[in-house]
């Protein structure tokens, strides 16, 4: 057990400069200079921010550029589609089986999306003039079969470090990524700053909101709202004595999938009048009135809906009722799950606001202070998140060790 600790840190650190190294491996038939130009043009908008998920592949046009975004939101549409379809919910509760046919179905939705979308960049840099060498199929194929290889690619090592590794491997993939491209995020700010294009404030000013904002989100995913049960003594074999514990609920039970359910579906018509060349809307851009309000609305939303479906009150109580629990001062039964249902209620209210928080904040400070500063709150909350549960794990792997 002592070299299992070791071996695991050894396997994920292997695994992230793999991907780090395929961000510096260029598409074929892509002019890089021609392109830096017009990357330097345009990475005021979304392609900026895109850019920074994607560990700097875009900027650079790598192979990797899609990062594993696919299959995160082939997974996403998933597990939307779960909550509305009772086979799936059916499939998702049969254990290991269930689990991996979604799980094979998230990749065929992943290669799917892959696909189209790495067809869309084929054509788009095709419509540029300069950027591609040799335009035609041949471009267009093998830009499609490097990219979608490259997601496939990362879906595998995802598993690799989920599996042999230490923490998620989605989340370090993309954490990782955001995290190698933050220094020149922030050279690019302060050299802003010394050119006299930003104010030494406004810098100042978004230096304290990002640390605030890391607090924030440190205290509000360890935050659990404890809820004391006390369970009566059962015969068996042998017999189980009366006890006490605590049923602990997080403050965001959902954690970051709102967000990812709200930028989706905020990014794509943004996306797409960026693709066809009309640019980002200004009336719905990103970081306008109406984008901000939208976000935060369908973050509380989605907020709501997912608790709902991953926090089921009646079943909760019933649960506690099989194992002959109750909870001080509430009768089983229907006041029980009537009590749970006010307590997620109650949580899922400061949760989602929160969320809705840590989202709009750096989008209103970047705003305010004039900074080109890419790192907005899914990428703040991703890392933070992320980093809590690898100390998590490291933690148990230590103490299991000993």
């Amino acid at each position: 057990m002592t070299e299992e600790l070791p071996r695991r840190i050894a396997i994920t650190v292997g695994a992230l400069l793999l991907y780090r190294l395929g961000t510096y491996i260029p598409m074929p038939g892509v002019d890089p200079v021609v392109w830096e130009q017009i990357f330097r043009s345009q990475a005021g908008g979304i392609l900026g921010s895109l850019n920074v998920m994607a560990g700097g592949g875009i900027h650079r046009l790598a192979i990797f550029a899609l990062n594993v975004v696919p299959y995160v939101t082939a997974a996403i549409l998933l597990q939307l589609a779960t909550m509305v379809s009772h086979r799936l919910r059916a499939l998702a509760r049969e254990g290991e089986r269930g689990r991996a046919v979604i799980e094979r179905h998230t990749r065929i939705l992943a290669l799917v999306l892959a696909l189209l979308q790495s067809y869309g960049i084929a054509r788009g840099l095709e419509g540029v003039n300069g950027v591609v060498t040799h335009p035609g199929s041949s471009f267009i194929v093998s830009t499609v079969i490097t990219l979608s290889g490259g997601m496939l690619f990362l879906v595998w090592l995802n598993s690799q470090i989920t599996l042999h590794g230490i923490g998620n491997g989605i989340a370090l993939l993309i954490v990782v990524g955001i995290v190698a491209e933050l220094p020149a995020t922030i050279a690019g700010a302060l050299e802003l700053g010394r050119m006299g294009l930003v104010t030494g404030n406004g810098l100042a000013a978004l230096a304290l909101t990002m640390i605030v904002a890391i607090a924030l989100v440190v205290v509000m995913e360890l935050a659990r709202r404890r809820i004391p049960v006390e369970y009566a003594a059962r015969p068996g074999t042998p017999p189980i004595s009366a006890g006490r514990s605590d049923l602990n609920l997080k403050l965001n039970a959902a954690g970051v999938i709102p967000v990812f359910l709200a930028s989706f579906f905020l990014g794509v018509p943004v996306a797409l009048s960026t693709f066809i060349g009309a640019g980002e809307p200004t009336w719905f851009g990103s970081g306008r009135p109406l984008y901000l309000v939208l976000y935060a609305a369908l973050i509380i939303l989605f907020a709501f809906l997912y608790t709902a479906f991953v926090l089921d009150p009646e079943e909760a109580a019933e649960n506690l009722g099989k194992l002959a629990g109750t909870i001080a001062g509430i009768e089983p039964g229907e006041p029980t799950a009537a009590h749970l249902d006010q307590t997620v209620s109650r949580t899922t209210t400061i949760g989602a606001a929160y969320l809705a928080l840590i989202c709009l904040l750096p989008h209103v400070m970047i705003g305010l202070a004039g900074v080109p500063f890419y790192f907005g709150g899914t990428s703040l909350l991703l890392v933070v998140c992320t980093a809590l549960d690898l100390v998590a794990q490291v933690q148990g792997m230590a103490r299991n060790s000993r």
